[in-house]
């Protein structure tokens, strides 16, 4: 599980490995952050589901 960090701001989209899983990091309007950790399967999903979006 991602550690606790105090709303600051809400600061850039981050993604970081930390141990096994992938963390991800989202900034959310009004304030604070969505934290995720995927699988390595979850986040490659992710990354093809928001390109079929995008382009």
């Amino acid at each position: 599980m991602a550690a606790m960090k105090p709303r600051t701001g809400d600061g850039p989209l981050e993604v970081t490995k930390e141990g096994r899983g992938i963390v991800m990091r989202v900034p959310l309007e009004g304030g604070g952050r969505l934290v995720v950790e995927l699988s390595a399967e979850e986040a490659a999903a992710l990354g093809e589901a928001i390109k079929g979006v995008v382009g």
